[in-house]
């Protein structure tokens, strides 16, 4: 990063008597990387952007801004919003400490993105979370709502059915993946911090079933006061089409948009149509 400003700071100078300074989104496309100390963790975070309009990327189970929100980063409007994506405690540059799946896991990862976009200078932002952090996303805007102006959620669940459980151990099982699937993760994190971690994962993700209704956050959503939407994949092999009905009919300021040929990751796969939808969305 210094770099980058140092190189761009010369040719500033170099051309200063030529032409006016530069605007205040003169640099706002660069993307900025740090940690902060965040209820007693350092959060990894990349941000970029530098609009109005906050935005807070949630990623999902092992997830990371780098793995997760690469398009996101790159193809939002960086002179209408600021973009900031994290890493959560125990995934990607989070570490230590390493990830653990208590009961509570999904409130702390909530309390934690709150918390670090507080730190950050942001009093009101919109959250974007997928999968696991469209979770997340949901608990953290029923626990704040004059903190969140807007939530876009896609490849989420409030609770887990028992068709869930048998989806959730079919892929348990990290060396039958294709190597496609397995190389960013391993590359993340090693093969052996992956293929534990997933597992207990599968393992934390169950323990729902425990609950009334499976409930992860189901007694929250009434509570989720902003607009919403909620994005689906009619593909999804991980998501069931159910649980964006719930969302929607349990959620009082929510729509529902359908991707035809959208899977679990259609942010990536049809990152230009996703964004776009995000955009107009946040801007309305």
């Amino acid at each position: 990063m210094m770099a980058f400003f140092l190189k761009w700071g010369l040719r500033t100078v170099q051309k200063a008597a030529h032409r006016s300074p530069p605007s205040a989104c003169y640099y706002c496309t660069a993307v900025k990387t740090g940690k902060e100390s965040v209820n007693g963790v350092d959060l990894y975070y990349q941000q970029t952007g530098g609009g109005d309009h906050a935005v807070l990327l949630m990623p999902g189970a092992l997830g990371s801004g780098e793995t997760d929100f690469e398009p996101q980063l790159k193809g939002l409007d960086k002179k209408r919003f600021t973009v900031v994506a994290f890493d959560p405690r125990g995934y990607g540059k989070s570490r230590p400490p390493l990830r653990d799946f208590p009961s509570d896991f999904f409130h702390r990862d909530a309390r934690d993105g709150l918390q670090l976009m507080q730190t950050l200078g942001f009093s009101q932002f919109s959250l974007l979370g997928w999968s696991d952090g469209g979770i997340t996303a949901l608990i953290a805007a029923a626990l704040s709502p004059t903190n969140v102006r807007k939530l876009v959620v896609w490849g989420s669940n409030a609770y887990v059915s028992q068709e869930d459980l048998g989806i959730y151990n079919s892929v348990r099982d990290v060396s039958r993946w294709s190597e496609r699937m397995r190389r960013p993760m391993e590359e993340m994190y090693g093969a052996e911090y992956f293929r534990n971690t997933w597992s207990a994962w599968v393992d934390g993700i169950s323990q729902f079933t425990h609950n009334p209704q499976g409930s992860i956050c189901l007694e929250l959503l009434p509570q989720v006061s902003c607009p919403t939407l909620v994005v689906h994949g009619q593909k999804d092999p991980m998501v069931p089409s159910f649980h964006p009905q719930v969302l929607l009919q349990q959620i009082p300021n929510a729509r529902l948009h359908e991707m035809a040929e959208g899977k679990h990751n259609l942010h990536l796969r049809f990152a230009d149509e996703f964004n776009r939808l995000v955009q107009a969305f946040l801007l309305e």
